[in-house]
């Protein structure tokens, strides 16, 4: 696998996750109307914090947001535990962090050999 090939998995994973959070807090399982602010800053305040990064690939950025979108599988455990008709939406919110933590940090590692592997060539 490609470090490119790996970017656009992450990046996709983090646009559905994105995308995902924000159908569910604004129309398929939005909380009560006073936890609702509360819960946009804690669940999508990061992803936009980090998006921009985690679009042009910035290693920094990309290792951040692994560690941030860790929010989203908690959240994702709690829903699955209870009972109701959000039980869903915690499943596919579980798929979509494990597939961009995985490529994230597999993307990470890419680059990370990649440059490596430069410097020891260009060494005399």
């Amino acid at each position: 696998m490609t470090a490119a090939w790996l970017h656009r998995v992450a990046v996709a994973a983090f646009l559905a996750l994105a995308a995902l959070v924000l159908a569910w807090l604004l129309w398929l399982h939005p909380p009560h109307e006073a936890l609702l602010p509360v819960a946009l800053v804690t669940l999508v305040g990061p992803l936009a914090a980090t998006a921009r990064g985690v679009l042009r690939g910035r290693r920094y950025t990309m290792a951040w947001s692994a560690l941030l979108v860790l929010i989203h599988f908690i959240h994702g455990v709690t829903y699955v535990a209870v009972p109701g008709p959000a039980r869903w939406l915690g499943a596919v919110e579980i798929v979509l962090v494990a597939l961009y933590f995985t490529s994230a940090l597999m993307y990470l590692r890419q680059i990370a050999g990649a440059r490596s592997g430069s410097r020891a060539r260009t060494a005399p």
